[in-house]
């Protein structure tokens, strides 16, 4: 047999490459793994420090040092020093400008949860109804929820009701034969309940009317459809599918209204506020003015964030009780 008819080998492609052990294999596999997940880790971490570093730092710090001045007799300082135990908060439930506030709070509330609620819940009810310019009509009415409240207060105060005859209430009144009224300072009748009203519908009620929409838009078609042929239209259409379907964004709506009406500060502080004076002459005071007199005018930081914890505690209550008539958060709802 020819020598030369001996068989002969192809050499692979891979030749020359480093062959891969099955041993080196997993040993790269062993290697591999925990150096990504220790590098994903790390860029998490990077990432996410600073954020959690400042939220800890001027959030969940400032809360806890707030807590223990409201323990203490911090009086132009807010370093902890002679602790008084709970007398700051027995001072300020026996202070009766702080009790009248929250009556003043507990009424302005009781009033425009509801007007709030019921404008933004019937102007939803008439842009959905809408199929041409919805998107517009959407948009014209969110955007004074983007309108700052200082910005908006101004605006109603050296505007709108500035009290001047040459002033826009003044003088649409005046067409009608109506005298000049000095607006925020009126209080025989309290017409500054006017001013303060119409700039929180102004800024509130496209925001919750967009919220009303979206809970308008989840309602299935078939519901109304069937309901259409059992000969149901107009008001029942309204009191038995549409309420029934936004009750849970209308529970939802309430519970931000409550928690934004026991918040207000700045168009109460910005209406009243008379430069130097500050707002120890406004007709009406919210809790939070109160506080914001007593730790920044007064300088008494241990009576002021007393009253936070417990203006707090007011807000939660409120929130719970209404949680609990209304069911939101159980299963099944």
């Amino acid at each position: 047999m020819n020598a030369s008819a001996a068989p002969t080998t192809t050499k692979p492609e891979s030749a020359g490459r480093p062959a891969v052990t099955p041993r080196g294999a997993a040993r790269t596999a062993r290697t591999g793994r925990p150096r990504a997940g220790r590098s994903g880790w790390t860029a998490f971490v990077l990432l996410t420090a600073p954020m959690l570093i400042g939220l800890g730092i001027f959030k969940y710090v400032a809360i806890g040092w707030s807590f223990l001045l409201s323990l203490s007799d911090a009086r132009g300082s807010i370093a902890l020093g002679h602790w008084v135990g709970l007398d700051n908060y027995q001072t300020l439930l026996s202070d009766r400008t702080f009790r009248d506030s929250l009556v003043q709070i507990l009424l302005s509330t009781a009033f425009i949860v509801p007007v709030t609620f019921a404008a933004s819940l019937g102007l939803a009810l008439l842009v959905h109804r809408i199929r041409r310019g919805r998107a517009l009509l959407r948009t014209t009415f969110l955007i004074p929820a983007a309108v700052s409240y200082v910005a908006a207060s101004l605006l109603w105060k050296m505007s709108l009701f500035n009290g001047l005859p040459a002033g826009i209430a003044n003088t649409i009144g005046g067409w009608f034969g109506a005298e000049p009224v000095a607006w925020l300072q009126s209080t025989d009748p309290p017409l500054y309940w006017i001013v303060l009203v119409t700039l929180r519908l102004w800024l509130q009620v496209g925001f919750y009317m967009v919220l009303f929409l979206a809970g308008l838009q989840a309602i299935p078609k078939e519901l109304y459809e069937a309901a259409a042929l059992d000969g149901a239209t107009g008001r029942r259409l309204l009191t038995r599918i549409t309420l029934p379907m936004l009750r849970n964004t209308s529970v939802a709506v309430l519970m931000l209204l409550f928690i934004a009406a026991f918040q207000a500060f700045d168009e109460f502080y910005n209406l009243f506020n008379s430069g130097l004076s500050g707002t120890g002459t406004a007709p009406v005071q919210t809790p939070l003015v109160h506080l914001y007199n007593t730790a920044m005018g007064s300088q008494n930081y241990g009576l002021g964030s007393a009253g936070a914890f417990v203006l707090t505690a007011l807000i939660v209550g409120v929130t719970l009780i209404q949680g609990r008539f209304t069911g939101f958060g159980r299963s099944g709802e």
